[in-house]
């Protein structure tokens, strides 16, 4: 199946956004895409609290959900919302970071929270605390598609092998990791770990990035690393979309998975065990 990973740069203006994936989405539609994967945080990208309070909203207000839900129906493709900022109920005021499955209908298959925090002290200009803004969610998703099991992970969700093993123990034979990567973190570990997790799983991982400078109205310039990849299940990488926003497109072939798996079956060879 015909697939497109959307690079883009994303701004703390989900309108303008919103408007630049729609055409995005179309042209990859033309270029014969069924599936189509937009980055994390594909609404709004922002280190103002007081912008992010501004300008998202609850999931059933969502102007960017319900945007992209319709252009889905319109061109009958599969999309997955890499992730959206979203308002929730909660009584700490955080919002969640949340993955959609759109399906060619514009119906909502599947949906997931990101689950691990990036909270982390790289240098004194690569410090981030997601979690004082996005609380974490609790439940790990498979999306049944008609091309396949896809296990939704965000981010920096990569760095926990166990995660992907369970999906991948649950049927999943594409693993999404849609991201906004710091440059530091992802100079060294990004494509590393993308690799692994094909090869510990022999799925598809499909990670398309957030890239760039990102434009702003408040708080901190934001940049994040890009190169969106494509790994195939023996580990090769397909797509490296460097740093510059744009429409990658690759064939996903389920061919590839039974191959990996058959030769190095290491799913089946999970054994429980005691300690340390």
């Amino acid at each position: 199946m015909k697939t497109a990973l959307l690079q883009i740069t994303s701004s703390d203006d989900p309108a303008a956004n919103l408007e630049m994936v729609r055409g995005m989405i179309t042209e990859a539609a033309k270029g014969g895409a069924k599936f189509v994967l937009t980055p994390e945080v594909t609404n709004c990208v922002s280190t103002s609290t007081t912008r992010q309070r501004e300008v998202l909203q609850h999931q059933e207000d969502d102007v960017t959900l319900a945007g992209l839900r319709e252009q889905a129906a319109e061109l009958g493709v599969w999309l997955l919302i890499g992730s959206l900022g979203i308002k929730t109920h909660d009584a700490d005021g955080r919002f969640a970071n949340r993955s959609f499955m759109i399906d060619p209908q514009g119906e909502i298959v599947a949906q997931y929270d990101k689950i691990h925090m990036f909270d982390v002290h790289v240098t004194e200009q690569e410090t981030f605390r997601e979690s004082a803004n996005y609380r974490p969610g609790t439940q790990a998703v498979v999306a049944e598609t008609d091309f396949g099991k896809v296990g939704m992970t965000i981010c920096y969700d990569v760095r926990f092998p166990h995660l992907h093993a369970k999906l991948a123990q649950e049927g999943a034979t594409i693993l999404t990791v849609p991201a906004a990567f710091s440059p530091v973190t992802g100079a060294a570990h990004w494509e590393p770990l993308l690799r692994a997790r094909a090869i510990e799983t022999g799925c598809w991982v499909l990670a398309p990035g957030q890239c760039g400078e990102h434009p702003k109205t408040r708080g901190k310039t934001r940049y994040t690393h890009g190169h969106s990849l494509v790994v195939a299940p023996w580990g090769e990488v397909v797509i490296d979309a460097g740093t510059e926003p744009g429409i990658h497109y690759f064939d996903l072939d389920d061919t590839s998975v039974t191959d990996a798996r058959r030769k190095v079956p290491s799913l089946t060879h999970v054994r429980p065990f005691d300690g340390p």
